[in-house]
């Protein structure tokens, strides 16, 4: 494969815009030779989680992405945002840089935050000679944003391997921060309007791989989501109510101007500001229209996925739960699939936003008490009580 379509591999992926296709092998495409795989995981989430910090747990899982995209001049790659972590795909030319940025986001995290960041790059060739394989689809979330979608277990083999300390990266020296410019967590925890928000992770059984009737649990499970009305999105159609944590205002004054935290956390009050006035005018600012801004932050969400099995935050009522979580049930009985479902009040958003003018801004969905991160210990056997959120 030359330079150019080797860099161009994710731009001319076929993009699927019904979501009930993403088990469809058809849609998946195999990473080209000499990529790699740049992973982050939170080391002992569970008791940031315990202690009520799930939105720090979830910054942290961003800002890899954001440090990443940012150090490769926010090329059109691969990733996937896992709640307590992050998996980024890249080609070989661009390892030396995932390798700076992964360090850096890892020493601001530990630093800045108090927690710890594991980090990794497991070149696929690796993954391929244990018979596995990363195969990546293209969802279109909206006209101006698709997600990554990841099958083939190579993720999930790598992400096993960077728990068991192999492919490391050397840790940056103290001081050291990353580019995060565009990371974002302003916004305060959304509210069910439905019923509750719901985290759901269902992955193939012990050791198996995706079967015919793994994929058709995955679309009847995504099939009654469905019947809520878009797919049980969290986020109402034109945009999360107004309401913002001054909190979530310091944590993004800190990633993007540590050095000038004061001016940059009034910077971000003024945006707020300025972003209700107009919305709730209807009016615009240049080419700033705030009523279509907020309709996209909704549109271009990421609330459901497959990272190697499906990955949902949902906003569901007692039925439509109740029939999910039968099947899952049945699903885990016959030994086709393992599952972990939490429940929660609210949910929350993390974003990336390079430059608001443009609309491919993204926006990061998990569950605001645990989310993801639950569910997957409910996999593993680490369970939880209900924690409250810290906004």
């Amino acid at each position: 494969m030359n330079d150019v379509s080797n860099e161009r591999f994710f731009a001319d992926v076929p993009v699927f815009t019904d979501f009930e296709r993403v088990t469809d092998t058809s849609n998946y495409h195999p990473l080209p030779d000499g990529w790699f795989l740049a992973l982050a995981d939170i080391v002992s989430s569970t008791q940031a989680i315990a202690a009520g910090r799930y939105k720090d747990v979830n910054m942290a899982g961003v800002s890899v992405i954001s440090a990443i995209l940012n150090a490769v001049d926010k090329g059109d790659y691969p990733f996937v945002f896992g709640g307590d972590g992050a998996v980024v795909a890249l080609p070989g030319n661009l390892e030396n840089a995932a390798r700076g940025a992964l360090a850096a986001a890892q020493r601001w995290v530990e630093e800045e935050m108090g927690l710890r960041l594991r980090i990794a790059v497991v070149p696929i060739a690796d993954i391929r000679k244990e018979g596995l394989d990363v195969r990546v689809a293209r969802h279109a979330a909206s006209p101006f944003v698709s997600y990554a979608m990841f099958a083939g277990g190579g993720a999930s083999w790598a992400e096993r391997q960077m728990k068991n300390g192999r492919y490391s990266v050397e840790p940056a020296s103290p001081g050291t921060r990353p580019d995060l410019t565009g990371l974002s967590c302003r916004w305060s925890p959304i509210a069910a309007h439905n019923g509750e928000i719901v985290s759901i992770i269902a992955v193939p059984a012990e050791g198996g791989r995706p079967t015919a009737e793994f994929r058709k649990l995955v679309m009847d499970v995504v099939a009654i989501s469905a019947e809520q009305g878009r797919g049980g999105h969290p986020i109402p159609p034109d945009g999360p109510d107004f309401a913002f944590s001054m909190k979530g205002v310091d944590r993004e004054a800190r990633a993007i101007a540590p050095e000038k935290r004061l001016r940059q956390k009034l910077f971000i009050l003024l945006q707020i500001v300025l972003v209700v006035v107009l919305h709730k005018l209807g009016a615009k600012l240049g080419r700033f229209d705030a009523r279509r801004y907020t309709q996209d932050v909704s549109g271009n969400s990421d609330f459901r996925k497959f990272d190697d099995g499906l990955k949902m935050t949902i906003d569901v009522d007692a039925d439509h739960l109740g029939r999910i979580q039968a099947l899952l049930e049945e699903a885990k009985a016959k030994g086709i699939a393992r599952y972990g479902l939490h429940r929660q009040s609210s949910a929350l958003m993390t974003c990336f936003v390079p430059t608001p003018l443009s609309r491919d801004h993204v926006h990061f969905i998990d569950g605001a008490s645990g989310g993801y991160a639950v569910a997957a210990g409910q996999i593993t056997g680490k369970h939880l009580s209900d924690v409250e959120i810290t906004p």
